[in-house]
């Protein structure tokens, strides 16, 4: 009775890493499919991130106060100035503990 069990633990150790194996390889991205290169308030902004390594097109993924997510080129001067912009508010935001009409949207670090 106990090679039955020993086995039957095997198995299922081999099963559960098959799954979670094949699930994890499933994750999707969030990729940008176009950029608008249309220059924006910057007033807006709250945050940026870079896109995703594994995806076809370049950008910068652009984070509103509201939550909202817009993709931007990646080398324009106004994005280049956004970023600075966005960096300031942060960095404002964080010395007076994200407080404030200007800290609206900021999450903190």
């Amino acid at each position: 009775m106990a090679p039955w069990g020993d086995a039957k633990l095997f198995f299922c150790i081999i099963f559960f890493t098959y799954c979670f194996t094949v699930t994890l390889a499933q994750i999707p991205i969030d990729c940008c499919l176009e950029v608008k290169n249309k220059e924006l308030d910057k007033r807006l902004f709250a945050d940026y991130q870079p896109q995703a390594k594994g995806c076809s097109l370049d950008a910068t993924i652009l984070v509103t106060r509201r939550g909202r997510k817009l993709c931007a080129p990646v080398n324009e001067t106004w994005v280049e100035n956004l970023k600075r912009h966005v960096d300031g508010v942060k960095k404002f935001c964080k010395k007076n503990n994200y407080q404030g009409g200007r800290c609206f949207g900021v999450k903190p670090e």
